[in-house]
């Protein structure tokens, strides 16, 4: 101590503490460093490289070498001196991890064939895979991420919640997927799926990222809480037996009522033919 207090006013005492103080800090960052950070980013990195080697043999066919899209030759038709073009794959630059663990694990992408839309099939990756894909379009640009089970569970939803969930599927969904959530026709060879049987994840990433003609409802227009209400609402829904007796898709009373109609009458037609042929054999 008396050794460093007689020396504390040498011209060199202050480079000495401020080179000590520099090395003492680069000491302290090395060993305080979060390692598991450096280890997830290094993780990161490889994961986004097997995606983008994934995508390049998978998916870079339609949509690009990078995600930026493709626009294939359309049918020919000139129209104001330009011929007409369709896409043949979207821009993947800001759709999120959610889209590509919507339409992979669906077995939707990649599409074997082009087609008006994509048909639910067995998936051919490995969760692992999924997940690299999942990486590299994320790289790509922000958007949606995969939602946790706490956004998308409904376990805890209240039975008023289930009733404002059906509320918000007549209102919001049933237009194109029916009452009961079993599907439809769209225009164009497109279809409304049915969501008997889908996962509640699934439901939930539909809803975040918008595939195909369906529409985006972000949380600025259905709130979480909503979405997980119209979640509930299906589950119960669908879990409720049959009573006995046809659905017919339930499609409502329109539908019901011009079966009976028809069955009805048709079978009333047929009798007072059928009378009035053996009356007139009778005579």
């Amino acid at each position: 101590m008396r050794f460093l207090s007689s020396r504390r006013r040498h011209p060199a005492a202050k480079a000495l503490l401020l080179v000590l103080g520099l090395f003492v800090m680069g000491a302290l960052y090395t060993v305080l460093a979060p390692a598991t950070q450096v280890s997830a980013d290094t993780t990161t990195s490889q994961q986004v490289a097997e995606g983008k080697a994934l995508f390049a043999v998978g998916c870079a066919s339609c949509h690009g070498l990078n995600g930026e899209g493709q626009v294939g030759a359309g049918s020919g038709v000139e129209t104001g001196g330009d011929t007409t073009t369709e896409i043949q794959g979207p821009s993947l630059v800001g759709v999120g991890a959610a889209a590509v663990d919507f339409q992979v694990s669906s077995g939707r992408m990649p599409l074997a064939k082009p087609e008006a839309q994509a048909p639910v099939k067995p998936n051919r990756y490995t969760p692992e895979e999924v997940a690299a894909l999942e990486a590299y379009v994320a790289s790509l640009g922000p958007g949606p991420d995969v939602p946790a089970p706490a956004d998308y569970d409904p376990s805890g939803v209240s039975a008023e919640d289930v009733a404002r969930g059906g509320e918000l599927f007549r209102t919001n969904c049933s237009a194109c997927h029916n009452f009961e959530g079993a599907g439809g026709a769209l225009p164009g060879g497109k279809y409304a799926p049915s969501l008997y049987g889908v996962p509640d994840r699934r439901i939930y990433e539909a809803m975040i990222t918008g595939p195909q003609q369906m529409p985006v409802f972000s949380d600025g227009v259905v709130r979480p809480e909503d979405k997980r209400a119209i979640i509930a609402y299906l589950n119960t829904l669908h879990s409720q037996p049959n009573e006995g007796g046809l659905n017919l898709g339930g499609l409502g009373p329109v539908s019901e009522g011009l079966w009976a109609w028809i069955l009805g009458l048709g079978t009333l037609m047929g009798i007072a033919v059928w009378i009035a042929a053996k009356g007139a054999k009778a005579k």
